[in-house]
């Protein structure tokens, strides 16, 4: 658990800048909430703390499984809408290891 109060997967790299990224978590309950961002590390922590998306709260802990770094905001947030359209199958592939 890190001090922001969520874990990090194996082979998940936790980016340290800003920049544009859509990332997944694993909720406590086994669900999984995809998200977009300019900054990883503020908006997980939010989730943690019961201030991100109505969906995390109460789902904690949460772990970050999942993370895609792009140039432009409008990559990142067409590639969101393509993840939450997954199935729940093909959304464990992508977290998957």
């Amino acid at each position: 658990m890190t001090d922001a109060g969520y874990e990090v997967a194996a082979g998940v790299e936790l980016p340290d800048r800003s920049g544009q990224y859509v990332y997944v978590l694993r909720c406590a309950d086994g669900t999984l909430y995809t998200g977009y961002t300019t900054d990883v590390r503020r908006r997980i922590a939010e989730h943690a703390a019961g201030e991100g998306a109505k969906y995390t709260r109460g789902r904690t802990p949460l772990e970050l499984v999942h993370v895609e770094s792009f140039d432009a905001r409008p990559a990142a947030m067409a590639r969101e809408h393509e993840i939450k359209r997954l199935d729940r199958t093909e959304k464990l592939a992508l977290v998957s290891p």
